[in-house]
């Protein structure tokens, strides 16, 4: 039985007062009263049922009834209010609205006002998935700079699932269809109270497994897809601090493509379903198996068009082996030598042949002329000759020598050799080798260097006084003018 209030009993004291009738009231005093006891006593309220007769005006305002099988209750929602949530509403739907409750006193009706929307079951579960989220984000623990690459060709797979479940028929099948590696299996409830715990608990043994036996490569952590109630275990903290804390990397394939856990953020790597989990761990597998496979036709291939092109560099070098070969070129000056040979025993026959119709010819002639008399005048002929052919190079000789002998005297006369010989010599400056023309700008010391026809004569301007001087130390003093050469009278400048 419910307890009545000492407010509601002094209000209905106010109606009834003691020895006489009740005080008579406005429709709008009694409305105004009851408006201020329910906004005062139901204020706040969670309630859930259904949305029907949904209308929003072009104000903004959203009106629908909640409702649920025995009663139904009018809400209004406010624009403004709610936020995002306000698409949840849609006649049908389950939801949980908090708000207070109120009077609309023109229809003297009373009415949900909604500050806040949620979906029936989802809202306190996806808030408590967003916080967990945020806080774990702000560790650090979905940083992609903490995640481990996956080893290329697993061959060991720690696996986390339920026994009995679809995700664990699929994942070995798509195994087994791929590759078989060795899975160890690690049985765990993946829905409803403590799934989350035995989840962590077979993380850690995994682990542990794989330190003290041979290792794991990874750890698969799966199961179906379902609600978000049903996946709500792999939302645990627990659950994220076992995958962050694992030792081995791990791969999480929870539910279907559109579902999304905190697991997934963790873990090293999020497959979208089982199957796609298996496919991923097996894909370098298979691309080996497929390239190990077609790697004796490519080889063949690459075999074969490599044989095919060192079959047409030998052919060429064949080719031109054959054209630079010495049997070609031996064959060749063979076949000029046997041209050589027949032209020349043409020629032999040709000669003899002439030969001897001259010869014929020639004994026609002696016999028909005196042959002693010509004899003796051939005789003394060729005597003749051999007199003039003796004594032809001597004045051969002869004549070339004075024709040299001509040619040589002017070219003594040229020769500066010669002109030094006569008596003249050469004045050089001996720092920079300079043949002097002039005195002019010749400075006292510079040191000069005089050339004669036998030797040279090392000199030295002298001082003030004697401009264009030089003087040769220990020696008397050579004047000259100029550079040019100058007859030394017929002996070269005397010295001590």
């Amino acid at each position: 039985m419910a307890k009545v209030s000492k407010s509601q009993w002094n209000f209905a004291g106010d109606l009834f007062p003691e020895g006489g009738r009740p005080v008579p009231e406005s429709v709008t005093e009694l409305t105004q009263k009851l408006r201020r006891q329910l906004e005062g006593s139901f204020a706040g309220r969670r309630v859930a049922g259904e949305v029907s007769n949904l209308r929003v005006q072009a104000s903004g305002h959203a009106y629908f009834v909640l409702k649920d099988a025995g009663a139904q209750l009018n809400c209004v929602l406010f624009r403004g209010q709610a936020g995002g949530a306000r698409s949840t509403l849609r006649d049908g739907a389950q939801v949980v609205l908090t708000g207070d409750i109120t009077v609309y006193e023109p229809r003297g009706a009373y009415q949900l006002r909604v500050d806040s929307v949620e979906a029936q079951g989802v809202g306190a579960l996806q808030a408590a998935f967003e916080r967990l989220k945020a806080r774990l984000s702000a560790e650090g623990l979905f940083d992609a700079a903490r995640k481990r690459p996956l080893p290329r060709f697993p061959a060991r797979i720690g696996l986390v699932t339920s026994p009995t479940g679809a995700a664990i028929q699929d994942v070995l099948h798509v195994l087994s269809r791929r590759f078989r590696p060795e899975v160890i299996l690690d049985p765990v409830r993946v829905q409803g109270a403590g799934a989350g715990a035995e989840v962590a608990a077979a993380i850690a043994r995994l682990n542990r497994f794989s330190e003290q036996g041979p290792p794991l490569d990874l750890i698969l952590v799966t199961r179906g897809g379902g609600s978000l109630e049903d996946l709500w275990c792999f939302n645990e903290e627990i659950v994220a601090r076992a995958i962050a804390a694992s030792g081995l990397p791990v791969v999480s394939a929870v539910g279907h493509e559109i579902d999304v856990t905190i697991a997934d953020f963790v873990a090293d790597l999020r497959a979208a379903t089982p199957s796609a989990a298996a496919e991923i761990l097996t894909q370098d597998w298979v691309d080996s198996r497929e390239f190990v496979d077609q790697a004796g036709q490519r080889l063949s291939f690459l075999v074969r068009r490599r044989m095919g092109r060192w079959r047409e560099v030998a052919s060429t070098l064949v080719r031109r082996l054959a054209r630079r070969h010495p049997r070609r070129r031996l064959e060749e000056r063979s076949q000029r030598l046997d041209e050589a040979v027949g032209a020349l025993g043409r020629s032999a026959v040709r000669a003899v042949r002439s030969l001897a119709r001259t010869l014929e010819a020639s004994r026609q002639r002696l016999f028909a002329q005196r042959p002693q008399a010509r004899l003796r005048s051939l005789g003394q002929a060729v005597g003749r000759l051999r007199s003039m052919l003796a004594a032809a190079p001597g004045r051969a000789v002869e004549r070339r020598r004075r024709r040299l002998e001509a040619a040589l005297g002017p070219l003594r006369l040229l020769s500066p050799q010669n002109v030094l010989e006569r008596g003249y010599s050469l004045t050089f400056d001996a720092a920079t080798g300079r043949l002097l023309h002039s005195s002019e700008g010749l400075e006292p010391g510079t040191r000069l260097r005089t050339r004669l026809a036998s030797g040279e004569v090392p000199s030295v301007v002298g001082g003030p006084g004697a401009s264009g001087t030089p003087s040769v130390p220990g020696s008397a003093r050579a004047r000259s003018s100029s550079g040019k050469a100058r007859p030394s009278a017929g002996r070269p400048p005397a010295t001590d």
